[in-house]
């Protein structure tokens, strides 16, 4: 049982189905890196101003030193959330006093796919390992499966093979074990 329950992490809830909102020229995405451990609040914040934004919670599971079993909900890329809104929308998420600096990303569309795939495996509840920084590995789409068509990059951990997703601007990723059977070189 967690300590508190999972908040939203996603606002509005349609925000990467929503085609017309993606294609208005006034608003762009912005990557921001908060204070350290403001994640929540900056996305509590950004909730209440009602401005969409992106910030990927996961379960943690652990054993706390009586033994029983915790859940708690923590960034899958720590300091990191995106946000999309026009320069309005930028200037009062900075007033929250939760962001160290704010980025305009140049490639939006490529952004906007990357984030769809990292919500929709986040949606799944596949285990997910957070990655520090892109690795070499061949390049690969899945073929079959709930996850067909996601691309990413194969890396072999503890004799398993892991499928990256990555997001480019953040050079952040995220790794689920996959079957090599249902993956096909790009």
């Amino acid at each position: 049982m967690p300590i508190l329950g999972q908040e939203d992490d996603l606002y509005p809830a349609n925000l990467f189905d929503d085609a017309e909102a993606q294609a208005n020229a006034e608003r762009q995405w912005w990557c921001i890196y908060t204070l350290s451990r403001r994640e929540k609040d900056l996305m509590r914040k950004l909730a209440s101003l009602k401005i969409a934004h992106y910030g990927p919670v996961i379960p943690k599971r652990y054993r706390s030193p009586n033994g029983r079993l915790r859940t708690s909900f923590v960034p899958l890329f720590p300091n990191y959330v995106f946000m999309f809104g026009d320069e309005d929308d930028r200037y009062q998420a900075m007033t929250t006093n939760c962001i160290s600096r704010c980025s305009l990303i140049e490639d939006r569309e490529q952004l906007v796919v990357d984030l769809r795939q990292i919500h929709n495996v986040v949606d799944a509840g596949v285990a997910l390992t957070p990655e520090a920084r892109l690795e070499a590995g061949n390049r690969v789409r899945v073929r079959t499966g709930p996850f067909a068509g996601y691309e990413g990059s194969v890396v072999r951990r503890e004799g398993k093979t892991r499928l990256l997703l990555s997001i480019q601007f953040i050079e952040q990723c995220v790794s689920m074990e996959m079957d090599e059977g249902v993956l096909e070189p790009l």
